[in-house]
């Protein structure tokens, strides 16, 4: 489940809250009890699983077809 970062305008605090996609522009209430709160935007990085699974293949060439035929 996705999770999303919230500010609290009442008293300035950041938290977190996982929710579905399909509420992330629902309300969110600050663990303080504050009901004025706003959505921040954040970046997600996205890796591979690492190791010699994902590095690619040594000689590969790339080129327009691959690098199979030398091109």
């Amino acid at each position: 489940m996705p999770r999303y970062d919230y500010r609290c305008r009442a008293c300035g605090d950041t938290f977190e809250m996982n929710r579905p996609m399909a509420e992330s522009g629902a309300p969110a209430t600050c663990p303080r009890g504050h009901a004025e709160t706003v959505k921040l935007l954040t970046t997600v990085a996205v890796t591979g699983r690492g190791g010699a699974a994902s590095a690619p293949a040594a000689g590969g060439g790339g080129g327009c077809c691959g690098g199979s035929c030398g091109c």
